[in-house]
C-alpha cells in the first residue's frame, strides 16, 4: 500500500452511488490506497431544528440508522469488504459535500462521488434548491476528484420503474 494514499468515496446507499463505489474499489486496488467509503448523514430536518428541539435517544439511532445504510449499501456492492484492498468505512454526521471534501484532505487522496440522479421527476427542482454534492466536491476539493456516471443498468431499472415488465420482452 502506497503511504497513506486513501480513495474516499462517498455512498448514500442509491443505485449511483454503488456504481462509485464499485469504481473507487477498482481505484484504491489499482493505487494499493486504503479505501474510505463515507456515508454523510444530519438529523431529520436538518441541524438547525434538531438544535432547536435535541433529543439524544433519536440522534443515536438515526446514527445506528446511518451504520445499518452502510453496511447495507457494502453488502449490497460486494457482498461485504471488497476483497483485496483494505477498507475503512465511516459514518460522520455533517451535509455530504462538506464532509468528504473535509476528510479528502491531502493532495494524494482521490475523492470519487457519483453524478447522482440525473433526469427523473422532481431532479430538476433539487438541483435548484441545492448544490450537488459532485459540484460541491469539483469547486473545494483539495486533491483529485473522480466523477462517476450511471450505469447503463441504470436505464434498464428505469424501464422496470415506469412499469414496462420486461418479462413481456423476454417471452415474446
Amino acid at each position: 500500500m502506497s503511504d497513506g494514499a486513501r480513495v474516499i468515496v462517498g455512498v448514500s446507499g442509491s443505485l449511483h452511488s454503488l456504481t462509485a463505489l464499485h469504481r473507487a474499489a477498482e481505484e484504491a486496488r489499482a493505487r494499493r490506497a486504503m479505501l474510505v467509503p463515507v456515508l454523510a448523514w444530519a438529523p431529520v430536518g436538518g441541524e438547525r431544528s434538531y438544535q432547536a428541539r435535541p433529543c439524544p435517544p433519536l440522534l443515536r439511532a438515526w446514527r445506528d440508522l446511518a451504520d445499518a445504510r452502510l453496511r447495507g449499501a457494502l453488502e449490497q456492492a460486494f457482498g461485504g469488504l471488497p476483497v483485496g484492498v483494505p477498507v475503512r468505512p465511516l459514518v460522520v454526521r455533517g451535509e455530504a459535500g462538506a464532509v468528504l471534501t473535509e476528510l479528502a484532505d491531502r493532495p494524494d487522496d482521490l475523492l470519487v462521488v457519483s453524478t447522482g440522479e440525473q433526469g427523473g421527476r422532481g431532479a430538476r427542482l433539487r438541483r435548484l434548491m441545492r448544490r450537488s454534492v459532485a459540484r460541491h466536491c469539483l469547486d473545494q476539493a483539495r486533491c483529485g476528484v473522480l466523477v462517476v456516471p450511471p450505469s447503463t443498468l441504470h436505464e434498464d431499472l428505469r424501464a422496470l420503474h415506469r412499469g414496462i415488465d420486461l418479462r413481456e420482452l423476454v417471452a415474446a
